[in-house]
């Protein structure tokens, strides 16, 4: 199964791809998609584009988009709803079921501890994603939140078998 987690930014878009197979984990790709200043319209359309084009690229089987929540800019967080909109309409166009996660939820699936470092998740996906290189703070985040898809559709996966065994 191919994830594919994003970390939603109107300037910075981190995305991450992932390989599972079983419990094991392959880095596929990461990058961060930059929109410039100016109007949000051609911001949000560039943003669009350039995720248009990783899911194109790398065919992910299902997605996940980490949650936003309010901070002190009422502006700053209504552009950043827009740009998360563009997150979750991206993949949901290519046919995706798409996941979301607070970010303490993707902190506690990566790291053990739901108010972790930028540093500390940076460190545990290196860990789990032996070799990888990574594109950036955006881009190490989207990575985490994949990580976290994929453990939680595991655990899922699991549950339904549990529960196929136990009505046996």
């Amino acid at each position: 199964m191919r994830v594919l987690g994003i970390d939603p930014g109107l300037r910075n878009m981190g995305w991450g791809v992932i390989d599972v197979q079983g419990s094991r984990l392959t880095h596929v790709a990461n990058g961060v998609c930059h929109s410039e200043t100016g109007d949000l319209a051609p911001r949000l359309l560039s943003l669009h584009s350039q995720l248009s084009e990783v899911v194109r690229t790398y065919a992910p089987d299902t997605a996940a988009v980490e949650l936003t929540f309010v901070n002190k800019d009422g502006v700053a967080t209504l552009k950043l709803g827009q740009a998360r909109g563009i997150a979750l309409l991206v993949p949901a166009q290519a046919g995706l079921e798409i996941g979301e996660y607070a970010p303490n939820a993707v902190k506690k699936t990566v790291v053990g501890v739901g108010h972790a470092a930028k540093v500390q998740v940076d460190h545990m996906v290196r860990l789990q994603l032996p070799g990888v290189v990574i594109a950036g703070p955006d881009a190490a985040d989207a990575l985490a939140v994949a990580i976290c898809h994929a453990h939680h559709l595991q655990s899922a996966g699991r549950l339904v078998e549990a529960l196929a065994r136990a009505a046996r």
